[in-house]
């Protein structure tokens, strides 16, 4: 079955999702995707998501990404509508990253994502790990 199959046959809640993404991150998921569309890296009609996961690793024990996935599994992820991004987390990496909010970054000093995760208890002095 499809991930758009799946998506179709998904009961959606009406509960607010347990990570936000500013509508500035959104904008620039979705000038990423239509980038890989024109240069062909994905089909016209491709659905990819922005999957939100926790790895382990990094200085202080886990490490937030993010990445285009085109694959959304039923069984082992949950998938949200946000600021018209299809956004895909795995139960277990929502039991770390609840509540944290993607937002995107275009200033002099600082470009690109970050996620903000008020479960983080500590962080590494660069700010890409943290523990729990």
């Amino acid at each position: 079955m499809s991930a758009v199959a799946e998506l179709e046959t998904k009961p959606q809640t009406t509960t607010a999702p347990p990570i936000t993404v500013t509508p500035r991150a959104a904008e620039e998921v979705k000038r990423i995707v239509d980038e890989q569309r024109a240069a062909g890296v994905l089909g016209p009609e491709e659905r990819v998501f922005l999957r939100v996961s926790v790895k382990g690793g990094g200085c202080s024990g886990f490490q937030n990404k993010l990445d285009l996935d085109p694959v959304y599994n039923a069984k082992a992820d949950e998938l949200f509508e946000i600021n018209g991004v299809g956004v895909v987390a795995d139960r277990k990496s929502l039991l770390y990253i609840g509540g944290a909010t993607v937002d995107f970054h275009n200033e002099l000093n600082k470009r690109g994502f970050s996620v903000s995760n008020p479960n983080a208890k500590t962080t590494c002095g660069c700010g890409s790990s943290f523990s729990v």
